[in-house]
């Protein structure tokens, strides 16, 4: 079975830095376009960021300049490094991964990111 797990949320100060981590499991899995995704409370689910497998990114514009996301495909690992966040950024983030053999979908399980003083 296919799980996703991430790992590096919790609370930061608003100018901090932040990185989360997401990493694929499976038998026989390779992860196409990876990437993250969040939602605030009373908002709905919103893209951050992916990547290719290739090493394409694409950003929300809220994100762009602060956020970067990076991979390491040898680990079917996925990262999001968050330069000073902002209250704003609040949100639960989630893990997204495609099956490259597949092309299935597959979500991790959420992680707390609370920007606060």
């Amino acid at each position: 079975q296919v799980q996703l797990v991430e790992s590096g949320g919790g609370l930061v100060q608003p100018g901090g830095s932040l990185r989360l981590s997401c990493a694929a499991s499976g038998s026989d899995f390779s992860a196409g376009t990876m990437g993250w995704f969040r939602q605030a409370p009373g908002k709905q689910r919103e893209l951050v960021a992916t990547i290719t497998r290739g090493g394409t990114t694409n950003y929300a514009d809220s994100v762009k300049g602060r956020f970067t996301i990076s991979r390491d495909n040898a680990k079917n690992t996925v990262y999001l490094q968050m330069n000073s966040p902002s209250p704003e950024d609040t949100a639960v983030y989630y893990c997204y991964a495609r099956r490259l053999r597949y092309q299935d979908d597959y979500w991790g399980q959420g992680t707390q990111v609370t920007v606060s003083s």
